[in-house]
């Protein structure tokens, strides 16, 4: 349970606003940082910049360009060194260099020239950063010891990642990179993210590396930093949806208890900061949480016998029946299991239960593979209606393009999902994704409903600033624009132009991205002008059916490890079902697995469910703490950002931001050993001006508070005692129609921010979101910490934290 002062900053704006449902309780809060001092890494002499609009005031961002995970986080002579993933030259992702900042306090910031740059072999990706105090090295003298960077060296020809040194014999202003590099080379294309510390018992240097594709952390020593031995590997384990990144690994008094001592291993993937705590004898880590156990039921199959018994198939995709052993895929139970993969993803069919009484609250089963849910009215047939262009010809008549698509023509293609032999690909000239300009459509007039169209290719929306987009103009203006999938997957888009029947109208293809954060191009196929909404039926899924109907579905995780799945079925109680596992997808990922299915009284959990997180929001990833803090405290910084949609934000001269510097400790909790944080302390001691309020009782509606209060970078603590109330919270960042929403559901135990209306939230479509944390109500009380800047909100709770971006744009005087 984290505990905090109740002496706090806060601000709501006065403009009247309901708060969630019945809110009664204490609320004690005091609001500042009003005239707070700017925290956010002004350049020496300059404190007229950093007025931009979204600006973080006491979150660290660069002056300009684009910025991403945090590296070489040290604390030395008295200063504390933040290095970072920076685009020295752009405002998008890759092109990387280390960034390089300092501070005293983790507050207030000093941005120093590039570190470590890019050069013409080689990205310098993230890594660590240690004090060789014994020189053991030899980078620089006993009496200079050096501060040596170890960094993942990307080779830009080759795709190999490699571990480098870079060193440093003047405190980190100026970095060389080692003649010997590279230090460690595997030959992988995923071997990144080195962290260094040194282990005393055995006097010598340890580092974590991610094997990011096999969702695996590799363990080495080295007495000099130089030469490296592999000790073991750690993983598979837990969440294995995306790849692993960042690792960390560090010692921590579990209760303060300096006799017990635990060990940490964190590690980033699907977006967030994941954590195991085990053991570590120098050589391995051993993770203490014990395996997972679902609840037991009724097996309705568990696909061990030589064939699918009762259940029937259709087409290919599933063959006779299940496969055993097969090498690849983990997490099944037994030695059987579904697999619609058999030689190639291009078998499409399904797999049928016979009928059954659901007579348990829930179903229960493993499932893996493709990523391609089931769309109720989706077809394997393309849609009906006109056709505009199926790019089948020659050339384009009537069509016009400018820049490097000058004289496009269509080109032939074998993609999936593509209709005919040919499509219309912005993949031109010798460079392919480097090919830029714009393709127009001959004007036409609209008589349907639906403007259908095949897309693939980059996902660049036009925020980004850098589109791969197909879009829609009337009277000038793009009135609907549709992006790629990055992928080569054609899969059906729509335009809804209803509202637009009988309007002149054009098509225009956009590509103004050179593919330096990938897919630098687009392809489309097949124009349809119809009042059908197509789409591909190209599911991987189970679905439960009743009377025919599919009521229940989920699909894959894109990869081959099998976790489990839960459906409650508490409202179909009695009902005759089936289960049908279909697969009709010919493209990547293109099969199913499954297994284990079982009714039961109680949902099993998935890896995702049962993870230990560091943060529960989406925007805190590459998440690492520093070496060397003063008084062995262990503070982490995040990049406050989300690879979703991390190229589109609208924020300019700089795309990126940290997170606030959070203290960790290890407290027990019901019986586990887990992370608690906490701002740092500085973050407290920034408030200048303090506002009080307490004992308040709540009326159902909205309680506005003293415009003494306002300010756009605040601190609050609030406490509330529900008594009644079913739900209860605060609004922040409030405008006309405006809000980003902190609210508690009393029902279901959750803390939740919801961002769907902070503001612009548009630029792309993973942004707006609701995120959920359980944080139990303690002592009849919800007391929460929150932490406001101009374009992010962190709230951390009793028990949990939530922390999130709220918008880009987001808020409006």
């Amino acid at each position: 349970m984290i505990s905090f002062k109740t002496l706090i900053s806060f601000k709501i704006s006065p403009r009247k606003r309901r708060l969630l449902g019945v809110a009664v309780g204490l609320i004690a809060l005091v609001a500042g940082f009003s005239s707070l001092a700017y925290a956010g890494g002004i350049p020496a002499g300059d404190q007229n910049t950093y007025q931009e609009p979204y600006r973080p005031q006491f979150h660290y961002s660069p002056a300009q360009n684009w910025m991403n995970d945090p590296n070489g986080l040290i604390y030395y002579n008295g200063e504390y060194h933040l290095f970072y993933q920076y685009n020295k030259d752009g405002m998008t992702g890759g092109n990387a260099s280390w960034g390089h900042a300092i501070s005293k306090d983790l507050m207030h910031w000093t941005e120093l020239p590039v570190a470590i740059p890019v050069d013409a072999y080689e990205e310098v990706w993230s890594g660590s950063v240690v004090f060789d105090k014994t020189n053991s090295s030899g980078l620089g003298t006993p009496s200079n010891p050096p501060l040596v960077a170890v960094y993942t060296g990307a080779q830009k020809a080759s795709g190999i990642q490699q571990q480098a040194l870079a060193y440093s014999n003047d405190g980190g202003t100026t970095w060389t990179k080692y003649t010997g590099n590279p230090v460690l080379n595997i030959g992988s294309h995923n071997f990144r993210d080195p962290k260094i510390f040194w282990y005393e018992p055995t006097k010598s240097w340890r580092m974590v590396v991610a094997l990011s594709e096999q969702h695996k952390v590799a363990i080495y020593s080295s007495p000099n930093l130089k030469s490296w031995s592999l000790l073991s590997e750690f993983g598979p384990a837990g969440v294995t949806s995306a790849v692993w990144e960042c690792p960390d690994l560090f010692p921590m008094y579990l209760d303060d208890n300096n006799q017990d001592i635990k060990w940490v291993l964190t590690v980033n993937v699907a977006g967030k900061a994941q954590y195991f705590v085990g053991n570590f004898n120098g050589t391995k880590f051993t993770d203490g949480e014990p395996v997972y156990t679902p609840p037991t039921g009724t097996v309705l199959n568990d696909f061990e016998g030589p064939d699918y018994g009762l259940w029937s198939t259709t087409g290919t995709a599933f063959g006779n029946g299940p496969v055993k052993d097969e090498p690849g895929p983990t997490g099944y139970l037994g030695h059987g299991f579904v697999d619609s993969f058999h030689g190639s993803d291009s078998e499409v069919g399904s797999l049928t239960s016979p009928v059954f009484t659901i007579n348990q609250n829930y179903l229960n089963f493993l499932i893996a593979g493709g990523n391609h849910p089931h769309m109720d009215g989706a077809s394997t047939d393309p849609p009906s209606g006109q056709v505009f262009e199926d790019f089948e010809g020659t050339s384009l008549p009537g069509w016009t393009g400018t820049g490097d698509f000058a004289g496009i023509v269509p080109t032939r293609g074998n993609l999936s999902g593509q209709l005919g032999s040919q499509v219309l690909d912005t993949c031109q000239t010798a460079s392919c994704d480097g090919a830029e300009g714009t393709v127009t459509s001959p004007t036409f007039t609209i008589n349907s409903d639906y403007i259908d169209f095949l897309i693939a290719g980059g996902n660049h929306p036009i925020s980004s600033g850098y589109p791969t987009v197909l879009n829609l103009v009337i009277d000038g203006s793009v009135v609907a624009s549709a992006t790629g999938n990055n992928s080569a997957n054609l899969d059906w888009e729509a335009f809804d132009v209803t509202k637009y029947y009988g309007k002149q109208a054009t098509l225009q293809i956009v590509d103004q991205n050179d593919g330096s954060s990938g897919w630098g191009h687009l392809m489309i196929d097949n124009i349809v002008f119809s009042d059908v909404k197509a789409a591909w039926d190209t599911e991987t899924a189970v679905n439960l059916l009743v009377n025919g109907q599919v009521v229940r579905t989920a699909t894959g995780n894109d990869s081959a490890t099998l976790d489990w799945a839960s459906w409650d079925l508490s409202d179909l109680q009695g009902k005759q079902a089936q289960i049908q596992i279909v697969d009709r997808n010919t493209g990547g990922w293109g099969h199913i697995l499954a297994d284990q299915f079982t009714l039961a009284a109680a949902p099993a959990t998935n890896a995702l469910q049962r993870a230990h997180w560091i943060d529960h929001g989406q925007d805190f990833y590459a998440a690492v703490t520093y070496n060397d803090a003063p008084e062995d405290h262990r503070i982490m910084i995040g990049w406050m950002n989300n690879w979703n949609y991390a190229n589109d934000i609208t924020t300019s001269p700089w795309r990126g931001a940290q997170s606030l510097p959070r203290e960790l400790k290890l407290q027990t909790i019901d019986g586990t050993p887990q992370i608690i944080q906490s701002p740092v302390q500085q973050a407290a001691d920034l408030a200048q001006d303090q506002y009080q309020l307490k004992l308040v009782t709540l009326a159902e509606g909205e309680t506005a508070l003293d415009p003494k209060a306002l300010g756009k970078a605040y601190r609050l603590d609030v406490t509330f005692k529900p008594n009644t109330a079913k739900s209860f919270g605060v609004n922040v960042r409030t405008g006309k129609i405006d809000r980003t929403v902190i609210g508690y559901d009393v029902a279901n135990g959750q803390l939740y921010l919801d961002r769907t209306q902070s503001g612009d939230v548009s630029f792309n479509a993973s942004f707006p979101s609701v995120e959920r944390v359980a944080v139990p109500v303690r002592d009849g009380k919800v007391s929460l910490q929150i932490y406001v800047d101009w374009s992010s909100v962190e709230i951390f709770a009793d028990g949990a934290s939530s922390h999130n971006r709220p918008d880009f744009p987001m808020y409006y005087e």
